[in-house]
């Protein structure tokens, strides 16, 4: 499929390594200009294509520099991947457990990180027509299954995606929401990441864990999802042949979700 990409500018947020980088990946491939952007700068990042922009996007500051390092580098994006989030704020633990820093921390860079981006980058996106992609989780839908804080923030984050599709559809851009499942990423995948200290709390070697995951985890294709295949469908999304779509939640989390 020709999905007329070349030539297009893109920023891609939480591009160091998973799906931020898969996606930076796939949109080189298509002929994009991209900035990708990350608090820490990855070897894999580097030898991407992409020009790399450290940046923490947790704070205010963090995306205004990279929203003015991104319109110097490529002089205009067309193409928006909110992709930053989970991050060492999420944690184990109930409510109870989660203090106002936690919620802060957690919002900072699963919701304001996207906010804040949009918001400036939205006026050049509006001229150019271009689209965004946000990256939320099933747990937007599963609240019960994450971390409080982190479920609540990408409910939020995929609310502020319907509302910009609603605002700016009518001025040329398109937003659309990805929500993935389990992806084999560091943050199951590590040892020391969230996957592991699950694996801890219940007493379970990390590599039984992770064979056990997609049976425990009610995945009905029996594996979890690569990095490439969110990516293949964040490019689909961002892509004109997706031009009628706006406003929508794919998921893709190999049959986890069994509600309509």
């Amino acid at each position: 499929m020709e999905l007329d990409l070349a030539g297009k500018t893109a920023v891609v947020t939480g591009a160091s390594r998973g799906i931020g980088l898969a996606t930076v990946r796939a949109l080189i491939a298509e002929g994009v200009r991209v900035v990708g952007a990350a608090r820490t700068i990855t070897p894999e990042l580097k030898d991407s294509g992409a020009a790399a922009v450290s940046a923490d996007l947790s704070t205010a500051e963090g995306v205004a520099a990279l929203a003015d390092a991104a319109l110097a580098d490529l002089g205009g994006v067309d193409l928006l991947v909110n992709n930053a989030g989970a991050g060492d704020a999420i944690r184990l633990g109930g409510f109870l457990d989660t203090d106002d820093a936690q919620w802060t921390a957690v919002f900072d860079l699963n919701l304001l990180a996207a906010v804040r981006l949009s918001r400036a980058l939205l006026p050049g996106l509006i001229e150019r027509r271009g689209a965004i992609v946000n990256v939320s989780s099933i747990n937007s839908r599963l609240p019960a299954a994450g971390p409080v804080a982190y479920s609540a923030a990408k409910a939020a984050l995929t609310a502020v995606g319907k509302s910009l599709a609603e605002e700016f559809g009518p001025r040329g851009v398109r937003v659309n929401t990805v929500s993935p499942g389990v992806v084999r990423t560091a943050v199951w995948e590590d040892p020391d990441g969230f996957g592991g200290k699950v694996a801890a709390a219940s007493g379970t070697e990390h590599s039984e864990f992770l064979r056990r995951l997609p049976e425990s985890f009610g995945i009905t294709t029996g594996r979890i999802t690569e990095p490439g295949e969110v990516a293949a469908l964040i490019t689909f999304l961002l892509s004109d042949v997706a031009g009628n779509i706006t406003g929508t939640d794919h998921i893709i989390d190999g049959g986890t979700v069994k509600t309509l």
